[in-house]
C-alpha cells in the first residue's frame, strides 16, 4: 500500500491539491479566495498530466539523429496541454480578477453573501 502511494506520489499530491482547491471554493464567499482556490485546482491538473506524460528512462523528443528510435522518447503531447493550459488558466485568473475589481467598485464587496443582498435591494 505504502509502496503504491511512494510510486504514485504526483497523482496523491495533485489529488490533494484539487480536492483542497474544489473544498475552499465550495467554502468561502470571499471571491478572491474563489479565484486563489480554482488556480489550486488548475495547478493540480497540470501537475497530474505532467505526471502521466512523463516515462521514466525516456528524454526529451528532440531528435538531433534523423531516423531515432522513438521509443526512448517521451510523449510531448502532455507538454503542450500543460503549456496551452497554464496560458488559459493565467488569462482567465486575469479577467475574473479584473471583473471582481468591477464588482467592488459597484457593490463595495468581494463577498457573494453580501454581493446577493446588494443585488436583492437594487432588485437585480
Amino acid at each position: 500500500m505504502l509502496q503504491t502511494i511512494i510510486d504514485n506520489r504526483f497523482a496523491v499530491a495533485a489529488v490533494i491539491l484539487f480536492v483542497t482547491g474544489f473544498v475552499n471554493m465550495m467554502v468561502h464567499p470571499n471571491l478572491i479566495k474563489k479565484v486563489v482556490s480554482f488556480n489550486i485546482m488548475d495547478s493540480a491538473t497540470f501537475l497530474m498530466l505532467a505526471s502521466r506524460g512523463m516515462i521514466a528512462g525516456r528524454t526529451a523528443a528532440i531528435l538531433t539523429d534523423g531516423g531515432a528510435d522513438v521509443t526512448r522518447y517521451v510523449n510531448p503531447i502532455p507538454a503542450g496541454l500543460v503549456l496551452t493550459g497554464i496560458v488559459v488558466s493565467v488569462s482567465v485568473s486575469a479577467f475574473s480578477l479584473a471583473l471582481i475589481q468591477r464588482i467592488y467598485g459597484t457593490y463595495g464587496t468581494v463577498d457573494m453573501r453580501e454581493l446577493l443582498e446588494a443585488m436583492k435591494k437594487r432588485g437585480e
